[in-house]
This record gives structure tokens, sequence and C-alpha cells, in this order.
């Protein structure tokens, strides 16, 4: 384990100057379906018992992609707080696309520039610096949360953001297929249902619940980071934006919620610094890292997490 050096923001890079027409399509499909799926769920739930096997599939898969997001996209691609095998990294960039953000380039563009901007012109989803009162509060909520998605996303999908990842031919094929690794998160929990109760049908409620269900509730919580952990919460550092910690959302995120600490020490592959802010994703690259499938583990030394305490 090696011990963390901040690194400068990266230079400012716009490769588009407003989000494309087939990306909003892609994202209102992305957003608007889901949102069908629990309309769905809530009539199967209200008609049939939820069966033990929608519960842990939709469980597998939550754990499954959200660590692709969590561990791949965010710790591994946008960060680089660890390294790790090709297998590995093609694994965890299949995971977070099956969890429907984006490719992985898109994804780390984007949030490498929220890093260099954070809550400050640029930022491409901030919930600050929308007006005034409770209206500029309540749309800058909705603008971080998910409004981002129709205006600003993808901007900076570009190598001045991201020459690592096109450098990478693997990273670049996982890009190239994205499309069917959403729709692999889909035919996964349909083919365990089909499998397990022998009908279409049975299928069907496994795909509402393990797939539409799982991609609305995994969205809006890692949406949350943005909103909510950039608005309400405690910040135990001091930094140059309005990033908080929120227990709550780092349960469902698998740590993603200790975002104060986050944007205190970006590069750290450990988000939950305090003795009971659980980091489920820190276990995970641990747990790796001891396995020797992870190294050059980059985490802040307790004496600079002691001289940046608020």
């Amino acid at each position: 384990m090696v011990t963390l050096d901040e690194t400068p923001p990266a230079p400012i890079g716009t490769v588009r100057h407003e989000t494309s027409l087939g990306s909003r399509v892609v994202t209102l499909l992305a957003v608007a379906i889901p949102f069908v799926g629990v309309l769905s769920a809530a009539g199967i739930l209200w008609g049939v018992a939820l069966r033990p096997i929608d519960v842990w599939v939709f469980a597998v898969l939550y754990v499954f992609c959200g660590l692709g997001i969590t561990v791949g996209y965010h710790r591994l691609f946008s960060h680089r707080s660890f390294e790790t095998t090709s297998w590995a990294r093609g694994t965890l960039a299949i995971a977070g696309a099956m969890s429907t953000q984006g490719p992985v380039t898109q994804w780390v563009t984007d949030h490498r520039k929220h890093h260099a901007h954070s809550d400050r012109d640029g930022d491409p989803h901030s919930p600050h610096g929308h007006g005034e009162g409770w209206r500029g509060t309540v749309t800058g909520l909705y603008h971080a949360h998910m409004g981002w998605l129709f205006n600003t996303k993808g901007m900076e999908r570009g190598a001045v953001w991201g020459s690592d990842l096109y450098g990478d031919p693997v990273i670049r094929w996982i890009d190239r297929l994205y499309l069917m690794w959403v729709a692999l998160g889909l035919v996964i929990p349909f083919a365990v249902g089909w499998a397990w109760t022998g009908s279409v049908a049975g299928g069907v409620e496994v795909v509402v619940w393990a797939g539409l269900v799982r991609v609305f509730v995994f969205d809006h919580t890692t949406w949350s980071v943005n909103s909510i952990c950039h608005t309400f919460g405690r910040r135990q550092f001091e930094t140059t934006d309005e990033s908080r910690n929120v227990g709550v959302v780092a349960v469902l995120t698998f740590g993603e919620g200790w975002h104060n600490n986050h944007h205190a020490f970006p590069g750290s592959a450990r988000h939950g610094l305090g003795r009971y802010q659980l980091d489920m994703s820190w276990m995970v690259i641990r747990g790796l890292e001891r396995l020797g499938l992870v190294w050059n583990v980059k985490v802040p030394t307790p004496e600079r997490i002691a001289s940046r305490t608020s």
C-alpha cells in the first residue's frame, strides 16, 4: 500500500458545446424505462407475492453492477487509486456498463471535469448557482440529480480528459459494445427467472425486479451523490466545494456517500475514513489487494487526514 499524493486538476478540454441528440434519446430511455418497471413492479407486488428469486437476483446484480461503478468507473478508472490486472479492468468496466450509467469513457471524463470545477462554473452537475431562494435550490437539486444528463452529460468525452482510456484497446472495445452490456443486464435476470420458474411470465417478473427496478434504485442512489451530497450532510474536511458526507447514501452506494472525504482526498481508494464509516467498495479493494489481484493502492496517511480535519 502506498500513500496518497495529490495531483493538479486536469486541464480544460471541451469536445462538444452541448449534449448530443443521440445521447439525450438514450438517456431518456434509460431514465423512463426503469421508472415504467417500477410502476409495473407495484402491480406485480400487489398481484402476486414477491418471490425469493426476485430478491436474490436483484441483490446479486445490484452489488455486481454497483461495484462496477464504485470500484471500477470511479475509483479505478476515474481516479486511478489502485492498479489491477487487464481481466479485472475489463470485468469492472463491463459491470459498470451493465448499470446503464453510460460508457466508461463518458462517465470518467465527465467525472474528472466535475472534480476540476466542483461547484464552480464548468461543473457538469453542481446543485449550486441555479438561482436564489427555494426555487433556485429545487432547480439546482434537480439539475444535479438528473437534469444534467440531458444538457451537460458527455460534453467532455475527449482525449484531453481520457487519453489513458482511449489508449486502452480493451476499454475501447467494451465502449463500442455498450448497448450489448446494457441488454445483458436485462437478459440475465430474465434467463434466471425463466429457468427457475419454468415460465416466460416468471422470467418477466424477475427482469422487472432485478432488471428495471434494480437500475432505477441504483441510478437514483448514485445521482444522490451529486445532489444530496453537495447540499446536505456533514463536512469533516475543508474543501473548495460544498461536498458533504451522508451516511444513508454511503450505505446504498457502497461508500460513495462519504463524499466530503472523497473530495478532500480524491485519489484515495478508501472513502470511509472514519472508524464507523462503512465503505463496502474499500472492503472489496482491500480484499483483492490481499489476494494479490490489486496493487499500488493509494490511501492518505493518518497524519495527512489529521492535518486536513476541520
